[in-house]
């Protein structure tokens, strides 16, 4: 544990240097991916620094514990407990600091809203997901930029996707992948019962171009008129999309958008995202399905979180998590249940050994 912070001390000084080249200094690309890991590692440098300098007065108070004089011991032997407490809890946060981060958590997202089961209700539903997302999305600085949107006939959306760009987007958001269900009375309940509804959330981390090794020559790219629900633009172009990796067979397609760029631009992504998910899967199987055993797999399946309205009740089943403040969540509040889940992945990485 000592020798990983030691060596990722070692990085930060030499990024510290970097900073100060003029070479460094005068290409703005080089700068800001230097300035970037610079700024994440400080916090690890900062910590063990921190641990040197505590490591140093508990071997002091140690060796005062031998002095000759028993007022002098007494208060080596109080001050040597007192910092052997305070290494222990430093210990533990190095432990969870050095745990390695998912290499995709730095990335943008893509995520989409479905309506589920319970009609006009779902679709309701779904928007107050969007709504709940959006507001989240705000306090943290985030950018939102809504790809596509069909609304629903009595309010909300039948299907809606859109893009979150910000710093670490998909470190806090990828857990929302999976079916959420509500519990509440309906507008449209003229009885005062209450029903169940869900909708369907999927995340992606967005995968830009540069991080996937493609030959535009490998590209079969075809246009076809769209089809099904999607506004007036729909069987009258050929706006839809269906590009073909040869090399590999991988098909992605898009007829959701409401203009041929934008079709080809979401198709594009798609393709990116499963080219990437088939270089990794083979290595990652293993310990993805580990650690998707605590936090869920995100098949639109699996029922992850409960909002009741009546109880003011909000459970995530995966963790076990229940928290008598849906008003708060639903306003945007979400980091008590974003934290307890990446707190719970990061003890099951650390149970792994991951």
């Amino acid at each position: 544990m000592i020798d990983q912070l030691e060596a990722i001390f070692h990085r930060f000084k030499n990024l510290e240097e970097q900073l100060s080249d003029p070479e460094v200094i005068t290409n703005p690309d080089r700068f800001t991916k230097v300035n970037k890991e610079y700024g994440k590692l400080k916090p690890v440098a900062d910590t063990y620094l921190e641990y040197q300098d505590l490591t140093d007065n508990l071997r002091t108070a140690e060796s005062m514990r031998k002095d000759p004089d028993p007022e002098m011991r007494e208060m080596a032997q109080l001050e040597y407990e007192e910092l052997r407490a305070a290494k222990e809890d430093l210990d533990e946060r190095v432990k969870i600091m050095l745990v390695p981060k998912d290499p995709e958590d730095e990335r943008d997202i893509i995520m989409e809203i479905r309506s589920g089961t319970g009609g006009d209700e779902a679709a309701i539903f779904a928007g107050d997901l969007f709504d709940m997302y959006k507001r989240y999305v705000d306090t943290q600085g985030w950018k939102v930029e809504v790809i596509d949107e069909n609304e629903g006939t009595a309010g909300g959306y039948s299907k809606l996707v859109f893009e979150v760009h910000g710093d670490d987007v998909y470190s806090s958001l990828k857990f929302e992948s999976g079916v959420h269900r509500v519990q509440r009375v309906p507008r449209t309940e003229s009885q005062g019962r209450v029903h169940t509804s869900a909708a369907t959330v999927a995340v992606l981390a967005k995968v830009e171009e540069e991080d996937i090794n493609i030959n535009k020559a490998d590209l079969k790219i075809d246009t076809f008129r769209a089809s099904g629900a999607g506004g007036q633009h729909v069987n009258k172009t050929e706006s839809a999309i269906r590009i073909t990796h040869l090399p590999t067979g991988i098909v992605s397609e898009s007829q959701d958008g409401r203009s041929q760029h934008k079709n080809k631009e979401i198709a594009m992504a798609q393709l990116y995202r499963r080219i990437k998910d088939a270089q990794d899967s083979a290595a990652a199987s293993e310990i993805a399905s580990a650690r998707k055993s605590l936090v869920g797999s995100g098949d639109r399946s699996e029922k992850i979180r409960t909002y009741n309205y009546p109880q003011n009740r909000v459970t995530d089943h995966r963790i076990n998590l229940t928290l008598h403040s849906l008003d708060k969540i639903v306003a945007g509040n979400l980091e008590p249940i974003i934290e307890g889940l990446q707190v719970a992945e990061n003890a099951e990485k650390m149970k792994e050994g991951i």
